[in-house]
């Protein structure tokens, strides 16, 4: 692995670690030249899937497009990042197992509710507010109401 300090070539691995019940390993790692430490991540790479969105464009599947709609969702609300990314995780284990080369962002974002209710009441409103496009408050109360009825 390569520094990314001083570019050098050469590093001794410290401490690994396995996170996510070994979905991923987290490697401490240390140069031999300039001695500046640093973590990688290592995941197993996924199969490449495409998500087709409401309007029929499709674009390549991104992790990081639904961690940032779930971390602003969750923004100011008592919910840890480690729970964050567990969601995430969650959420994306959901979507790989369905084993299919195309998924539909409905389904995304679906399974991102559902995990979101599970979680964190707030974070749901406000995930499903932009994810349900509510036109009007009434649409908003609709929501909160059979999440209340629900509860």
């Amino acid at each position: 692995m390569r520094c990314p300090f001083c570019q050098h070539p050469d590093t001794d691995v410290l401490d690994t670690r396995k996170l996510n019940d070994g979905e991923m390993v987290r490697r401490r790692r240390k140069c031999r030249s300039c001695g500046r430490r640093f973590t990688t991540y290592e995941r197993v790479e996924t199969v490449s899937l495409t998500v087709v969105k409401k309007d029929g464009e499709r674009e390549p599947y991104d992790r990081e497009k639904i961690m940032r709609g779930v971390r602003t969702a969750c923004y100011r609300r008592p919910i840890s990042a480690s729970r964050i990314e567990q969601l995430v995780n969650d959420v994306e284990s959901a979507i790989m197992a369905i084993d299919d080369q195309e998924i539909s962002s409905k389904a995304i974002g679906d399974e991102v509710m559902r995990r979101l209710r599970e979680l964190d009441d707030v974070a749901y409103i406000r995930f499903a507010s932009v994810y349900r496009s509510f036109a009007d408050i009434g649409k908003l109360r609709e929501a909160v109401d059979e999440l209340l009825e629900n509860s």
